[in-house]
């Protein structure tokens, strides 16, 4: 799991601006509602990325099952 931390640069409208701690020239815009509620401008913000190799499999497995059968349909077509 990767961790980072981002400053709460600002809020326009519903997005938050948020900086990268390690390098502020990049810049990361994120719904509002994703952050915790009592967030404000100038908080530090702890992010955690992980990698769902399991949704990923399940995700591959419904798109092949769904070409598979959009080949059998067309097939029926001919």
């Amino acid at each position: 799991m990767e961790t980072f931390k981002v400053t709460l640069d600002r809020i326009e409208g519903c997005t938050a601006v948020l900086l990268l701690r390690d390098d502020e020239s990049i810049k990361i815009d994120v719904p509002l509602f994703l952050l915790p509620q009592e967030s404000k401008e100038g908080d530090i913000l702890n992010i955690s990325i992980e990698r769902d190799v399991q949704e990923t499999e399940a995700a591959k497995e419904r798109v092949s099952a769904l070409l598979e059968k959009l080949k059998n349909k067309n097939k029926g077509a001919e």
